[in-house]
């Protein structure tokens, strides 16, 4: 996993431009987030072998945090001065922060707990660790594409990603709840507690993926049709083609 360009570079520059800048200011703004919250877990997953990189994370989850507070101090006064079109953006951007600023803060925890386990951690619960922490990243550059270019197809993606988290960290839970003569150990609360962590994050970013398939196509994933076949998101894209073909 390559490390991040510098991801402060510019915060001041988006901060300093919202005042006069409106809703274009809380687009950026939620486009910096992405940015942060995509270094952080990068970031996390090199800090397992170099924890010196932990503060790089508590560097993002603090700038995150003051994101959020910028977009709760601005939204209400821009919202009222915005457009239709322009207000269904805000109500995204707010949802999509209010997220990832949630992954900043499971991040700093999974980096907290890293670093009084990390030289101690077996060998695959390493590869399990940076293979969630790998995936999130991953949904975070996908959903985030999806979010600027308004494309649905990387969202989908993202949803179908979230179960590969979940699969490992249930592995990772068996590994340490039933096979205990070779896992099970005074460290394990803490590999336990990393593993939920992410899997948590992962839940974050496939609610950004929602969110955006919702602000993009005007129809909600969660009110798909339930009770057929099929996964949730082929029902989702069923569900918008069986709507546009109405609407023709």
């Amino acid at each position: 996993m390559s490390s991040p360009a510098n991801p402060f570079n510019g915060a001041l520059q988006i901060h300093s431009g919202i005042t006069n800048s409106g809703h274009a200011g809380l687009v950026a703004l939620t486009g910096r987030a992405f940015e942060l919250a995509k270094a952080a877990v990068t970031y996390a997953a090199d800090s397992i072998s170099s924890p010196a990189l932990a503060q790089s994370v508590f560097d993002c989850e603090k700038q995150l945090d003051e994101l959020d507070r910028h977009m709760d101090e601005r939204f209400a006064s821009v919202l009222a001065q915005s457009s239709p079109e322009q207000v269904r953006e805000l109500l995204a951007c707010l949802k999509c922060m209010i997220d990832l600023e949630r992954i900043g803060d499971l991040i700093s925890s999974f980096v907290s707990r890293c670093r009084i386990v990390s030289h101690r951690l077996d060998m695959q619960d390493i590869s399990d660790l940076i293979k969630m922490n790998s995936h999130i990243e991953s949904m975070l550059s996908e959903v985030s594409h999806a979010f600027s270019s308004r494309d649905l197809s990387p969202a989908i993606a993202v949803l179908r990603c979230d179960r590969e988290i979940d699969r490992i960290r249930n592995l990772v839970f068996l590994r340490h709840l039933e096979d205990q003569a070779s896992c099970a150990g005074p460290d394990s609360i803490h590999v336990l507690l990393m593993a939920q962590a992410l899997e948590r994050a992962g839940d974050h970013a496939k609610n950004i993926a929602e969110e955006v398939c919702h602000f993009v196509s005007g129809r909600t994933i969660r009110h798909a049709p339930a009770g057929h076949e099929g996964s949730i998101e082929q029902l989702y894209l069923a569900w918008l083609w069986d709507h546009y073909k109405t609407t023709q």
